[in-house]
């Protein structure tokens, strides 16, 4: 069986010691009374909560499954699902970070996304429940009417009701230009809204009473294409004036999808038979509104797999350390023993230290753009407000797909760790690997991430918000460009800093002239500015971790990171190299390929 321990001491690290976030809410009139200890506090228990309530229900909750009544529509949940989130709504965490006008807690976002790792580290399929809420709140809090979240917002933020989105439909994806759900516009100023959605996670279960669907769908007069999308609020049960339950809506479930992982959590087909729902911001603007939930799903989606990545890594360590095979190549280090723990081996140690490279790079991410949110919303300067807003926009694709690939090079790594024992389902390695594949795909697949970067997020405005971040990469390299001791770490991501806006240039005159030139690059070039991100945060840690080993500290930690930073740049960040070689090679060799692919 499975072990986890929330990573308490490195999140400590990141937020306390590189980011110095308690410095930085004393600007935020809304966090200025937040401490170090108020953050670690809360984050201690949410990691109880996590290893010690759902963390036990993973391995059960995937052979179980969810099942659906085909006559009731309605569906049930694994065992310990249900009584699991009522604990939650116990102890008050779908609140964390959400506005106390209605009910939150009013806690910075970086607290709810360290927590968030620690759920999905637990069990993904269970947290995407409250997970998804989370989005919903986030629209209405954004685009609804006074009435609409007055009616919906306390709900969702006590938790007593949960939220879904619902974007696509059995012929369209990605493309939501082609939905077909209709609205129909009522006397009442409601509509009755007719279609079908797949995909919906958490679209159906029995944590609670209702269950509010957002839900993309067309007016009679939409223009054609993703301009004729409006965005509708659609209750599983209307809800009445007193806002007690009415009568049930026309929305159910249709069916469940069998999925190859994160098979706890309803993935559901849903029918829309004129159910009532009113409409969100403005019509034929619903993308504008949905992308407010969007891209919080997708920075949800980035915590999904790097909770995997830390889970697998725990695991897989602690299976190298106990588990004799063979002798090391340079002599026996086990000479109690019949043979040696696979940890000795090289190859062993490697997968080992990527999986720990891409959760501790991954984590610096997150809480780094958790805080950017954080000044988004509440620094009083509008110009830090703006530029964090920038940053936001530039780092959330490569939050969701730099982070979700590495989600999948790390499992599966880990369960390689374990050899023959790494498929065999007790061990819990291979769910770990089924449901890190899946993030990959959903919430847009990393090829849509990678053109949103390259073609929306840099081409988009010139490189101007790249540039930003070049800015503090070049303040790093000129703040510690003589450190002797810094330069392994500095030099790097100097010369990538340096290459990135000629390969950026390049890419864009050549996509200027032919379009597809961007699709034939835009994968390699996310991974590319992937690795810059991840090397400037890594230079960051490194120069703490320096800093405090000057210092006389001699705790262990500081040299294990500075280990990992020595492996992560001797090893990972080289793939730069290949992958701006492989975006140069361009879209002939790929589009020409007719007769390759009759």
């Amino acid at each position: 069986m499975p072990s986890y321990t929330p990573p308490l001491r490195d999140m400590q690290f990141v937020m306390h010691e590189v980011f110095k976030v308690a410095d930085e809410y004393k600007a935020m009139p809304a966090y200025a009374e937040v401490d170090a200890d108020t953050i670690n506090a809360v984050l201690e228990e949410g990691g109880k909560f996590a290893s010690e309530v759902t963390f036990p229900l993973n391995i059960s909750g995937d052979e179980e499954g969810c099942r659906l009544d085909r006559e009731t529509h309605e569906v049930a949940t694994p065992k310990g699902f249900k009584e699991a989130y009522a604990k939650f709504i116990e102890g008050g965490w779908p609140a964390l970070s959400c506005d106390p006008e209605f009910g939150g807690q009013g806690l910075p976002i970086v607290v709810s996304q360290a927590f968030y790792e620690m759920l999905n580290a637990a069990n993904q399929a269970w947290t995407m429940y409250p997970g998804l809420t989370s989005g919903a709140y986030a629209a209405l809090r954004a685009h609804g009417t006074p009435e609409q979240k007055k009616t919906y917002l306390p709900k969702l933020v006590s938790g007593e009701w949960t939220g879904t989105m619902c974007l696509t439909e059995p012929h369209c994806g990605t493309d939501l230009g082609l939905l077909r759900t209709k609205a129909e516009p009522q006397a009442d100023g409601t509509y009755r809204i007719t279609g079908n959605k797949i995909f919906i996670s958490a679209g159906e279960h029995d944590f609670v009473p209702n269950i509010v669907h957002l839900v993309l769908a067309r007016l009679p007069d939409a223009p054609k294409g993703s301009k004729g999308i409006s965005l509708f609020v659609v209750p599983k049960y209307n809800v009445n004036p007193d806002g007690s339950l009415g009568a049930r809506n026309g929305i159910h479930c249709g069916g469940l999808e069998h999925k190859m992982g994160i098979h706890g959590n309803a993935t559901a087909q849903l029918v829309l038979d004129g159910a009532v729902g009113t409409l969100v911001g403005e019509p034929n603007k619903g993308l504008q509104a949905m992308f407010v939930m969007m891209n919080a799903a997708r920075v949800g989606v980035g915590m999904q797999s790097l909770g995997l990545t830390e889970v697998a890594y725990q695991n897989a360590l602690a299976y190298a350390k106990d588990r004799i095979q063979m002798r090391s190549l340079s002599g026996p280090k086990a000479k109690d023993k019949p043979a040696d723990p696979i940890i000795v081996h090289p190859d062993v140690r490697k997968m080992l230290l990527t999986a720990k490279a891409y959760a501790e790079g991954g984590r610096a991410l997150a809480l780094w753009s958790a805080l950017l949110i954080d000044r988004e919303l509440h620094h009083p300067d509008e110009k830090v407000r703006k530029e964090s807003a920038e940053l936001v926009a530039l780092l959330t694709p490569i939050v969701k797909a730099f982070i979700t690939d590495n989600g999948w090079i790390a499992t599966s790594s880990c369960l390689q760790v374990f050899g023959g024992h790494g498929y065999i389902k007790e061990w819990g390695m291979e769910q770990f690997v089924r449901d890190a594949r899946i993030n990959m795909i959903y919430e847009g697949t990393n090829t849509i991430q990678s053109l949103d970067l390259l073609g929306r997020k840099v081409l988009g405005n010139q490189g101007a918000t790249l540039k930003k971040f070049g800015k503090l990469v070049a303040q790093l390299v000129e703040d510690e460009g003589v450190n002797e001791k810094m330069a392994e770490f500095i030099n790097p991501i100097a010369l990538l800093g340096e290459q990135m806006t000629k390969f950026t240039t390049e890419i864009g005159f050549k996509g200027f002239q032919n379009p597809d030139e961007v699709g034939a690059a835009a994968v390699d070039y996310l991974r590319v500015a992937g690795h810059l991100v991840f090397g400037y945060l890594f230079a960051r840690m490194a120069q703490v971790s320096l800093r405090e080993i000057a210092a006389g500290n001699t705790d262990p930690f500081y040299k294990a990171k500075l280990q990992t930073a020595r492996f992560y740049f001797a090893r990972l960040f080289p793939e730069t190299a290949t992958l701006m070689r492989t975006a140069r090679s361009g879209a002939r060799v790929l589009l020409d390929t007719d007769e390759a692919l009759a």
